[in-house]
């Protein structure tokens, strides 16, 4: 059985081309992890979802809900807010 979601990407794009695959069922860790790889400047390669790979719109909305739940956390952390404050205030996902 495919798991439900599998990310590509390439940890220090500038120093390796070395392709790793984190594989999931559940979405909310895929996008957890996608977090993460924002964060820290990692290459995202290719989503796939049940071995199908996300184009366009889907790979996007996947992409930006992360970026704001990243820009969120950096907001409140930068600020010392609470996450009701970051979505009202910047209508940012905390």
């Amino acid at each position: 059985m495919l798991p439900k979601f599998s990310i590509d990407y390439i940890c220090l794009p500038k120093h390796n081309k070395r392709v790793f695959t984190h594989l999931t069922d559940d979405p909310v860790e895929a996008e957890d992890f996608l977090m993460h790889l924002l964060a820290v400047g990692s290459r995202i390669v290719e989503i796939r979802h049940e071995g199908i790979p996300l184009k366009g719109h889907q790979a996007d909305k996947m992409l930006k809900v992360a970026a704001e739940r990243v820009a969120g956390l950096l907001l409140r952390e930068s600020l010392d807010i609470d996450g009701s404050e970051v979505k009202s205030r910047f209508a940012l996902a905390a």
